[in-house]
């Protein structure tokens, strides 16, 4: 089998994509739901609005369909896909760390524990559906 052949087998049309982008925002928001009912329950501020849904799920949307489309683009231009991702995500990651440092004051400890542990479950979850749909070795 030719490597163009073998390419296009693995390659996805967009409504299974669009699908499984959707799919990983319905399941990273489930588990942040779940994550701030554990910090909510575990002593983080009632009125911490980044543990409201209307905030998380928003924020996991964007970050999950942003991230889709950086993995689109690094499948297209990357030489080495695999070896591009297998840092980018941990640092795009911690970089988004950043901003809920910022929110001590207001969440405190146990809030801004679970918005870092919501920011490594979405991209987890972002990540398995993306190899799924979007598999780096058939660019």
């Amino acid at each position: 089998m030719s490597v163009t052949s073998e390419a296009a087998a693995v390659r996805r049309g967009p409504l299974v994509v669009v699908g499984g982008v959707i799919a990983a925002i319905m399941v990273a928001s489930l588990a942040d739901a779940v994550l701030a009912l554990l910090a909510l329950a575990a002593g983080a501020p009632d009125d911490f609005q980044p543990l409201e849904p209307g905030s998380y799920v928003f924020l996991t949307a964007v970050g999950v369909i942003a991230g889709a489309v950086g993995w689109a683009v690094v499948r297209k231009v990357s030489k080495d896909p695999e070896a591009l991702v297998r840092w980018l995500v941990p640092a795009v990651v911690v970089v988004s760390f950043v901003p809920d440092f910022l929110l001590f004051g207001d969440g405190g400890a146990t809030g801004v524990a679970a918005l870092l542990l919501m920011h490594v479950v979405v991209a987890a979850v972002a990540v398995f559906a993306y190899r799924k749909v979007m598999p780096l070795s058939g660019r």
